[in-house]
């Protein structure tokens, strides 16, 4: 069974070629799907380390530039332009580009790209880009459309004052650099429509468009009206080094890491209701012209057929005097509020973020928002006045991390839906389940990835350190791109408060702590030193984590546990008594197990970081702290009568997280973590982990010998399939998200636990497999590694045996673990008979 890959349907160049991308609204541009896949290669970032003009790491010669009117801190949207005329079309053509808040790029007329890569006002990202194979002989027009949501932004989005900064590399590309040579008006064709749901909602407004306010040709070679010579600011600084008198630049700038975003067309799949009955055909898809006579009011409803993040696109003619409204939702409600079956629409409503085009009349116009949505559906409303309006298409542009899927993972053909299996909680797993759950795991993997790591990307688009370590987990296994997990644990480093820990989420312009997200943090860099060479980045992030356990040591009582914490101590959504908002019993008073015990398995860990880089004191040192505050733990809450931890002393409270936190922690001795741990399993009046929590019950049972009951743990999946899931939710029903990362898991586990591979050291250089088959018969997988990809397959025989084979890349040794046996494997083919 080849469980399938996650592609975003691509559209024929032709139907993108309709329409002129001169009559753009300068939000972006519609063009053919070859040119949006030639653009995005040639544009991918030169590397840092050689892109840059030696004398340009220190000063740059461009300065940021606004629009002269315009006080830097509230919305709007600014047009910037300048023509630039060339003997030649240049070979090479490199810039260097940043703005406050947002960007997009267009040469020619047409779109390049948008920026730039979030990050804070210290660690402000530009971006090197090779222009010439947009440039001609001759005039040529560079231009950007720059806005600023002000305090509609997203809270991921920090600002300091709107601005465009543009650099030329050399010489010959100064002509680009941005001063007052360049132009600028303010579109008045925007406005922000706050977001009116009963949530957490922090990704930024809806946006309402008037046409008829908008310059539709302004990119226009010649074209002048409303455009005035840019207000220069400061200069661009790409160091906090130079200031005479020790200030800071208002923005830092700094490289961009990671890679220009995936942008690929894609298509609805259809429309599911309309009123009046009948508009539009079931088959419709946004594909046909659909023309509405004057005076009429007309809703459909859009089905993607899945969730996606995408800029919605609409090209439309005519309907002066017309609203066209686009309502985006992950899914639809029932009148209780509840959401049920998502594939159901019928006595369903609609409620969500909202965009609002008002057309001119003009012919051949294309709409879409300055940032994307995230929809499964789109209820779109149309209402026309006098004139008539023909909508030749609506459709979208998916966007999101360029995430490749490199692995694979296989079950046993023998392994079909009816031989099954049925394990001891009664769920019953098959090969279409688990290629099912590969399938919406990495795309809720995709969609939660962006320029950082979302939590979800409906409602926060918030990078938490508690999503980010699965999420880093999950895409290193299955692409073996790590740049965005390094983009990450910097990030956090980048967000330290003065007194030690990190925030819990970073970038955010709005500071929130969740102390036990800092101890992640810890976790997510010993993930990352033994999953990478890259030991430069660990060796400067290792010091970092001792502000962090200095933090909690402080925090410790007399008798060993954590006291009274600040802050929100949030360890997962658990609705049972003791539990207020995700927080323990014990952590608001103090003498929390689960926290004393989050503690020490981050003290663990940091003192391996720090044997290693060259602190044997310090490892020494919270080595034996960590010992310590285990044994308070295990004295004051181990209640020998029912032969678990409990949440506190007083005994009251018991959780799936405190156990197998102690069984990481290594407080169980050994032989007896398989016995705690199938307790844990039969739950009994355990509060029970949640998706995000289950992560590391499953870690849990791996350190306790009990891998091969993995499988009965996906019952939670498959009901989420069961309900019309496309992707895995924040937690179980009733759910705010429809997409959160940290439900993704089951993707690594499938790699690191049933195909057992693991790094067997630092950096990946030596590897074992631990395989755990447990009902299955036989599995294949292909894995990315830095030096390679390994494939293995491995068949259960009928005498208890293992069979198969492990392909290893060049230079990369291991072991394989069977039953008490141990067996080298050398690089290349090997062969397993056991």
């Amino acid at each position: 069974m080849r469980i399938t890959e996650f592609k975003v349907p691509l559209l024929i160049a032709a139907l993108f070629a309709t329409v002129s991308t001169a009559q753009t609204t300068g939000a972006s541009a519609s063009m053919p799907a070859s040119q949006l896949t030639e653009s995005h290669k040639a544009n991918t970032p030169l590397p840092a380390a050689s892109n840059r003009n030696p004398d340009l790491l220190h000063r740059w010669t461009a300065r940021w530039i606004s629009h002269p009117e315009d006080p830097g801190d509230t919305f709007g949207v600014f047009h910037f332009k300048k023509e630039i005329e060339l003997d030649a079309k240049p070979d090479t053509f490199i810039i260097h580009i940043s703005a406050d808040n947002r960007y997009k790029l267009y040469i020619n007329g047409t779109y390049v790209t948008f920026g730039p890569a979030r990050g804070d006002r210290l660690n402000w990202r530009y971006t090197s880009l090779d222009l010439a194979p947009y440039l001609e002989p001759g005039i040529n027009v560079l231009a950007a459309t720059v806005w600023n949501f002000a305090e509609h932004r997203p809270v991921a989005q920090h600002s300091f004052r709107t601005g465009l900064i543009v650099q030329g590399d050399g010489e010959a590309e100064r002509v680009a650099d941005s001063d007052s040579t360049w132009m600028v008006t303010a579109c008045r064709a925007f406005s922000p429509l706050p977001v009116q749901l009963n949530a957490y909602y922090v990704v930024g407004p809806g946006e309402s468009f008037d046409g008829s306010a908008h310059h539709w040709d302004w990119q226009d070679p010649g074209f002048g009206l409303g455009f005035v010579p840019a207000r220069e600011g400061e200069v661009g600084r790409p160091t906090m080094s130079l200031e005479k008198y020790g200030g800071i630049a208002g923005h830092v700038l700094m490289p961009r890491t990671i890679p220009l975003m995936e942008e690929s067309p894609q298509e609805f799949q259809g429309v599911r209701r309309s009123n009046p009955a009948g508009l539009v055909e079931d088959n419709y898809n946004g594909t046909q012209v659909l023309t509405l006579p004057p005076n009429t009011t007309a809703t459909f409803l859009l089905d993607q057929g899945h969730l996606t993040t995408a800029y919605p696109v609409v090209q439309y003619s005519g309907g002066k005097g017309s609203q066209i409204s686009l309502t985006f939702a992950e899914s639809l409600f029932h009148a209780d509020g509840s959401k049920g079956n998502r594939n159901q629409v019928q006595g369903k409503s609609i409620v969500g973020n909202t965009d609002v085009i008002l057309p001119d009349g003009g012919s051949g116009r294309v709409h879409e928002p300055l940032w994307w949505r995230t929809f499964r559906y789109v209820e779109v409303q149309i209402t026309t006045r006098a004139e008539p309006l023909a909508i030749h298409r609506i459709h979208s542009r998916f966007t999101g991390y360029p995430f490749e899927e490199q692995a694979e993972f296989r079950v046993d053909a023998n392994f079909e839906a009816d031989a099954g299996f049925q394990s001891q909680n009664g769920f019953r797993a098959d090969a279409k389940l688990l290629g099912e759950i590969w399938e919406v795991g990495w795309r809720t993997q995709r969609l939660c990835a962006g320029e950082n790591y979302f939590d979800c990307p409906y409602y926060e688009q918030l990078q938490y350190a508690g999503d980010t370590r699965i999420q880093c987990l999950v895409s290193a296994y299955v692409s073996g791109d790590t740049r965005l997990f390094k983009n990450a644990l910097l990030s956090y480093r980048d967000s330290k408060m003065p007194f030690g820990l990190t925030q819990s989420r970073y970038p955010s312009y709005d500071p929130q702590l969740i102390p036990t997200f800092s101890l992640v943090w810890i976790a997510m860099i010993h993930d990352y030193w033994m999953l990478t060479p890259d030991t430069e980045t660990v060796r400067d992030l290792v010091p970092g984590m001792l502000s962090v356990l200095d933090w909690y040591e402080d925090h410790l009582e007399p008798n060993g546990m954590l006291g009274k914490l600040e802050w929100w101590n949030f360890v997962d959504w658990v609705v049972r008594d003791g539990w207020d908002a995700g927080v323990p019993p014990g952590a608001r008073d103090g003498q929390s197990a689960v926290i004393s015990l989050y503690y020490v398995y981050a003290l663990r860990k940091g003192a391996e970081l720090l044997e290693a880089f060259g602190y044997p004191q310090q490892a020494r040192r919270y080595q034996t702290l960590a010992d310590r505050v285990g044994d308070a733990v295990r004295e004051q809450c181990w209640d020998a009568g029912r032969g678990l931890f409990a949440d506190t002393p007083d005994k009251n409270y018991y959780s799936q997280h405190a156990n197998v936190l102690a069984v990481l922690g290594g407080l169980v001795p050994k032989g007896g973590e398989e016995k705690l741990m199938e307790r844990v399993l039969e739950l009994e009046d355990m509060a029970p982990a949640s998706y995000y929590f289950t992560f590391y019950v499953i870690e849990a049972l791996q350190a306790a010998g009990m891998g091969d009951r993995y499988l009965e743990t996906l019952a939670p999946w498959k009901t989420m399939l069961d309900n019309g899931l496309t992707t895995f939710a924040e937690e179980p029903e009733p759910t705010r998200s429809d997409c959160h990362a940290w439900s993704a898991s089951p993707l690594y586990y499938f790699l690191s636990l049933v195909c057992g591979l693991q790094p067997a050291g630092p950096g990946f250089e030596t590897v074992e497999f631990r395989p755990h088959l447990g009902p299955l018969p036989g599995v294949q997988g292909t894995i990315p590694h830095p030096a390679g990809k390994i494939s293995v397959r491995f068949q259960k025989t009928d005498s208890g045996g293992l069979g198969g084979m492990i392909d290893l890349p060049a230079g990369v040794s291991g072991l394989l673990h069977w039953k008490g046996k141990e067996v080298s494997l050398r690089p290349g083919a090997n062969e397993v008979q056991l």
